[in-house]
């Protein structure tokens, strides 16, 4: 299996999976054109542009007007307009959909807005991917023994404090106070996958935001 991180961060999120499974779109079309004509389906977890780029999802839909797109009912308002209705797949958390040659199945993530990570199965070769970014916890999900982790590790916790102390000692807007709210710290995931990951299993840190 092969993964591609086309984009990860506040400037746009975009990773492929396998060269035709495409995990959120919200970088310029530009950085995805070479990976276009390949795609099968593209998987949408939450309505914020650095994961849901409008105008790279019009071009999408213009050069591939048969693709699938996969989305919890929330993502239902911002999309249709941009995707026609015939092309989108609703899906429900926890809950596994079957496509030719693998699955997916969408589950809850606590956010700022609605917001649902993905687990993928795909059949040939057998591979188990999990991805989550954009949340504070992953208390209750469960992923044992996957063969990859694509998480979020925004941030370290220590450094993290003291920047927002700094910031707010000077009366400064603190990023940093709600990044420890709404994203995982590599602390937090680190204690998950030490309780989900498996002797083999790959790990892909993602969404390290930069501080401005």
């Amino acid at each position: 299996m092969t993964c591609d991180v086309i984009g990860s961060g506040s400037s746009g999120n975009a990773v492929i999976l396998d060269k035709h499974i495409l995990i959120d779109c919200g970088v310029p079309f530009k950085q995805l054109q070479a990976f276009a004509k390949g795609l099968r389906l593209v998987l949408l977890t939450h309505r914020h542009g650095d994961h849901f780029h409008e105008a790279t999802i019009r071009r999408l839909v213009e050069l591939r007007p048969t693709l699938r797109f996969a989305m919890c009912d929330w993502m239902i308002p911002f999309a249709v307009g941009v995707i026609q209705p015939s092309n989108i797949d609703i899906m429900h958390e926890g809950k596994e959909y079957q496509y030719d040659g693998f699955s997916v199945s969408p589950f809850n993530l606590v956010h700022d807005v609605p917001n649902c990570g993905w687990r993928i199965h795909l059949s040939d070769p057998d591979y188990k991917v999990l991805y989550a970014t954009d949340t504070g916890t992953m208390d209750g999900i469960s992923a044992k023994n996957y063969d990859y982790y694509l998480v979020e590790a925004n941030h370290n916790e220590a450094e993290l404090e003291i920047r927002a102390k700094e910031k707010l000692e000077r009366g400064e807007f603190s990023y940093e106070s709600r990044a420890a709210l709404n994203h995982l710290s590599k602390q937090k995931v680190d204690r998950w996958l030490l309780e989900n990951a498996g002797d083999s299993s790959r790990v892909v840190y993602l969404h390290q935001h930069k501080e401005a």
